[in-house]
């Protein structure tokens, strides 16, 4: 059963990292997701602001993932033009245009009385909490990550397991970063490195991937936790 669920968890990676590979589209939304993930650091959300504009940014993702799996299916059952065939396009394609406009919305509505004082936001004073800092942290090392393994996938395997950066390296020494920076106790600090270091070691003993691999995820992990909380917060 364990097994199952990590090989069903590796193919839905697989299917994120080859809609971002062929899909111009997706590639597209995926960019924006990562730049306003990125820009949400610059500003004072409120914990309900940030869920709202991170569903609002996930939800166009999933629609037009869906859409991209509706047109393989349509184009893999028929090559000849049938009105049905177009009518199932257009509609997964109004989906994502529906999703697209309400995560416009979103963006408008938590972004424009902000931006028009930007200048005081940005240059004055940056608020953010910890828990704001954190997941953001995560977030975009997890979506550089995975933009980086669907840009130098090797066509081996599935695009999860292995890849030019470990991404268990990147998200340990990302929390170790974290917990170095909101921690006062060194033995804290140094506990928690040290079980970063046994899941990057854990990557290598387990032949998934090569020592270069795992440094480079750890220093994913440390730069994405810097940038955060030591440069922007």
């Amino acid at each position: 059963m364990r097994r199952s669920i990590i090989d069903s968890f590796n193919y839905a990676v697989s299917g994120i990292i080859a809609s971002i590979k062929t899909e111009r589209n997706m590639l597209i939304h995926y960019i924006i997701a990562v730049g306003i993930v990125g820009l949400s650091l610059f500003f004072n959300f409120t914990r309900t602001e940030f869920l709202v504009l991170l569903f609002a940014t996930t939800l166009v993702l999933v629609l037009e993932m869906i859409n991209t799996a509706i047109e393989r299916i349509v184009d893999m059952i028929t090559k000849d033009y049938h009105p049905y065939a177009r009518l199932a396009k257009d509609i997964a394609a109004g989906a994502v245009l529906i999703g697209s406009l309400n995560a416009l919305i979103v963006a408008y509505l938590l972004f424009f009385d902000r931006l028009s004082d930007f200048s005081e936001v940005i240059i004055f004073k940056i608020k953010n909490s910890s828990i704001h800092l954190t997941f953001v942290s995560l977030i975009l090392v997890i979506l550089l990550t995975i933009g980086l393994k669907a840009k130098y996938y090797k066509g081996r395997g599935t695009h999860f397991q292995g890849g030019v950066v470990s991404g268990h390296s990147a998200i340990a020494f990302c929390i170790s970063t974290i917990v170095a920076f909101l921690a006062v106790d060194i033995l804290t600090i140094t506990l928690t490195f040290g079980l970063a270091l046994l899941v990057a070691e854990s990557r290598i003993e387990g032949k998934i991937h090569t020592l270069v691999e795992v440094i480079l995820g750890a220093l994913l992990g440390i730069l994405i936790g810097i940038l955060v909380f030591q440069v922007i917060g």
